[in-house]
């Protein structure tokens, strides 16, 4: 399996298939037709060491990495959609 790599011009979602906030920003993404990447961090090693590495060691997702450089951290759909526009 090819690793997804963090890229300026794509959103990239940092989650696991367990957390229930992360299936819905992404069912959220999915269904705005938004264009991201989704790295689960219990499957990529990076991915995990990425997100505690923005979040003071935490494990928090999801983390939701923007192409201007800004993350949410469990952001609501609300969140989502003002960032998004």
């Amino acid at each position: 399996m090819t690793e997804p790599r963090l890229t300026p011009e794509m959103i990239t979602m940092y989650g696991t298939g367990w957390c229930p906030d992360c299936r819905r920003s992404k069912r959220w993404l999915e269904e705005n037709k938004v264009a991201f990447v989704y790295v689960d961090i219990d499957a990529v090693a990076d991915g995990a060491e990425f997100v505690k590495s923005v979040n003071n060691g935490n494990r928090s997702v999801p983390t939701i990495v923007f192409p201007d450089g800004t993350k949410l951290v469990e952001p609501s759909n609300i969140e989502l959609a003002e960032k998004v526009g």
